[in-house]
């Protein structure tokens, strides 16, 4: 099994930053990617980034390129999602996500977070 904590979410302003932190523990050699999700209410979960443990692999929606950046440290089992400019729409439960292989569908992903809530007001 592989455990993911989600954390960093909040309220922000819009033009604001966060960074969201993904800590992986468990079997994490069963996965090769890491993914973020974002599902707002009412709304299909829908992806945002992925990243590989290995090499410099990255997806991005193209909603969030050249505002999110995703990034791992492998020491730490961490992965991040710095999250710049911030928009309403950007409003949403993000989540953490994990798999053998994947990209920009959940259903390629074994292991899911429990969620961290980021809002951000206009």
């Amino acid at each position: 099994q592989v455990q993911l904590v989600e954390s960093g979410g909040g309220l922000v302003q819009a033009g604001g930053s966060l960074r969201l932190s993904c800590a992986a523990s468990g079997r994490t050699s069963r996965t090769a990617a890491m993914g973020w999700f974002r599902q707002a209410p009412g709304k299909e979960r829908e992806f945002v980034s992925r990243i590989i443990w290995s090499g410099d692999s990255t997806l991005y929606a193209d909603s969030v390129k050249g505002r999110f950046t995703i990034s791992r440290d492998n020491a730490k089992n961490t992965v991040y999602l710095q999250m710049n400019s911030l928009k309403p729409e950007d409003t949403a439960v993000y989540y953490c996500a994990a798999g053998r292989s994947g990209n920009y569908s959940p259903y390629e992903y074994a292991y899911w977070g429990q969620g961290t809530q980021v809002t951000v007001s206009s």
